[in-house]
């Protein structure tokens, strides 16, 4: 009996690695994907070299107060001189630090309630699913700011605050997988083979929902994008002098009612907006790629 299920296991680990090259090879041939992947890493190399990139410092302050894009200045100046390309390449930094941090913090603890509501089910499903339905009714916007209030503005804050907003999301999709998961034979011959909850959940069933898990971690990373770009330009997020491109916008964005120098604020947008489609992109192309 054990060597039957044994062999059966090890069926089931050389499907799942079939699988997963199965998977790596569609992705190549994914345009979608593809296409969101290079302009994330376009952004990504700008986050780490940025500042070897830039032609000017970001923060140096000229005389060359609000100069339209030109030669000198591709995508001009902004009210203190400072070059407005510099600043946005160099302002990629620090939202691809808080963000994925923050991404992570959510999937993360999402991932491991949602594995233990959804196999263990009864009392503990009901009591943490009543739990995340209440923090599910609060808008994020507002939860964040009455932390940020509370704890202070930093970035470390900002992660915390983004990524356990995110954790009742992510359990939610991570348990609703689960639930389908607990009832296949190959967790039924965990169990007749003695293995505890912890192992099934994080050595037999995690490796089986991962596929959805990571499309839900690429959706996240776009929303928490979104949600430092918000924050920061409320002043709860990054604080000056970062060149970051929310806090660009902020400091520029009475400028647009002159309708006379909107470079400062609209290749910041840009720059935001192109790398939100970027990772839409991919989550795209993912689930594209796993509903096959």
């Amino acid at each position: 009996m054990s060597g039957m299920i044994d062999a059966a296991t090890r069926g089931q680990t050389r499907e799942r690695d079939i699988a997963r090259r199965e998977t790596l090879h569609q992705l190549r041939r994914s345009k979608t994907f593809l296409i969101g992947a290079l302009i994330v890493g376009f952004w990504v190399v700008s986050a780490a070299f940025g500042e070897s990139i830039a032609p000017d410092d970001p923060l140096e302050q000229t005389a060359d107060v609000l100069v339209p894009p030109s030669a000198a200045h591709w995508f001009g100046t902004d009210q203190l001189g400072r070059d407005v390309f510099s600043r946005v390449i160099a302002g990629a930094s620090e939202t691809l630090k808080i963000a994925p941090l923050a991404t992570l913090l959510g999937i993360a603890a999402g991932t491991i309630i949602g594995l233990i509501t959804g196999y263990f089910k009864g009392i503990v499903d009901e009591t943490i699913s009543r739990v995340i339905d209440a923090f599910l009714a609060l808008p994020l916007i507002v939860l964040a700011v009455t932390a940020l209030v509370g704890l202070g503005s930093s970035n470390a804050t900002l992660i915390l605050v983004i990524g356990t907003a995110f954790t009742p999301i992510v359990a939610r999709t991570v348990r609703a997988t689960v639930l389908g998961e607990r009832e296949l034979d190959y967790v039924d011959a965990a169990r007749l083979r003695g293995e505890g909850p912890t192992y099934i959940m994080f050595a037999e069933i995690l490796p089986n929902v991962t596929g959805p898990i990571i499309v839900e971690a690429t959706v996240r990373l776009g929303y928490a994008i979104f949600a430092v770009a918000g924050l920061t330009f409320l002043g709860f997020g990054v604080q000056p002098p970062s060149p970051d491109w929310s806090l660009q916008i902020s400091d520029n964005y009475q400028l647009l009612s002159s309708g006379t120098y909107w470079w400062t604020v609209l290749f910041a947008a840009l720059a935001v907006s192109t790398l939100v489609v970027g990772i839409n992109l991919i989550a795209d192309g993912l689930q594209q790629v796993l509903d096959r």
